[in-house]
């Protein structure tokens, strides 16, 4: 298996290529670049240190974009995952976080954090997996815990922790 890198900032724009071919069998041309509007240049150029990268011959195959706590010293926060459809399911978005935890963990992090779209049941089913626990919300809709307008109105969120 391909080793992981320390993402660059030449990185983003196949990054953003990446995005919106890998989801756009799941999303019209529009949504698919608007879903590519959440990793702007900035991620990589203050967070490359904490980006990962699975890189072949083929190009970039998977990332993680993750940054550590401006504001604290504990936490740490997985912004960003994208696996190629012709990876999913054999390990590469679990390696990525596995290799982030102990890279948060050895910096003196002692939680990471992420975010989700309440109909994202994919990642939430991957976060749950992976160890996070979801933060209580402000309301519960099918039994998960929602934070109302999280990233503005009518943009409910999915919040998960998990303990490093």
């Amino acid at each position: 298996m391909p080793e992981l890198r320390q993402a660059r900032v030449s990185d983003h724009s196949a990054i953003v290529a990446c995005v919106q071919r890998w989801w756009g069998d799941s999303r019209t041309p529009e949504q698919a670049r608007e879903l590519s509007l959440l990793l702007p240049r900035l991620f990589l150029q203050f967070f490359s240190s904490t980006s990962l990268v699975r890189e072949d011959e083929a190009g970039i195959r998977a990332f993680l974009v993750g940054f550590h706590a401006a504001d604290n010293e504990e936490e740490a926060y997985i912004h960003f995952v994208g696996v190629d459809p012709d990876l999913r399911g054999q390990g590469a978005a679990r390696r990525l976080y596995t290799t982030f935890f102990e890279r948060a963990a050895e910096a003196g992090r002692t939680e990471v954090r992420a975010i989700t779209s309440p109909g994202n049941t994919g990642s939430i089913a991957f976060h749950r997996a992976m160890g996070f626990t979801i933060d209580g919300g402000d309301r519960v809709v099918d039994g998960l815990a929602l934070h109302s307008d999280y990233d503005g109105p009518g943009q409910d969120r999915v919040c998960f922790c998990k303990k490093i």
